[in-house]
């Protein structure tokens, strides 16, 4: 009984490294990002430079907001199947506000950075991420915002 268990233990972690591979250069991936604020996500790979990475956040009503950054990815260790990414960018966020006598829209835009953790699993990709925020255009104001996301390569 233990071999067998030790066996398909074995089976099981040589699977799941098989599996862990990184898409090709210039793949697209698509997917959804859990945090502040959540929406679409959208990435060029480009594991020998800079790849680009979009966030699309939006509410019908109230706001619609971009978030665009060059990334830089690395592996997070020699053994580990983690990468660590990070790039400056820039956002851009309309706002409604709603007012008692009249509704008055807010631009937001500013520069952004981000700094992450991803793991490739076939065609998909993991990532938890921090983005911290400077707001230049209507006043100036810092915010953190990040998540965790999960997009599939084409």
């Amino acid at each position: 009984m233990k071999n067998t268990c030790a066996l398909l233990l074995i089976i099981a972690i040589c699977s799941f490294t098989l599996l862990h591979a990184q898409p090709p250069a210039g793949s697209w991936g698509v997917g959804i990002q859990f945090g502040s604020p959540s929406g679409l996500t959208l990435k060029r790979y480009n594991p020998s430079g800079m790849a680009f990475d979009a966030l699309l956040a939006w509410d019908l009503d109230d706001f619609f907001f971009v978030n665009i950054h060059g990334l830089w990815e690395k592996p997070a260790g020699s053994l580990s199947p983690l990468r660590v990414y990070y790039g400056p960018g820039a956002f851009i966020g309309f706002i409604e506000r709603r007012g008692r006598f009249r509704d008055e829209d807010d631009v937001r835009l500013g520069i952004s950075g981000t700094l992450g953790l991803n793991y490739y699993l076939d065609r998909f990709e993991i990532y938890l991420q921090l983005t911290p925020r400077l707001q230049l255009v209507d006043r100036t104001d810092g915010s953190v915002g990040g998540g965790l996301g999960l997009r599939f390569y084409f």
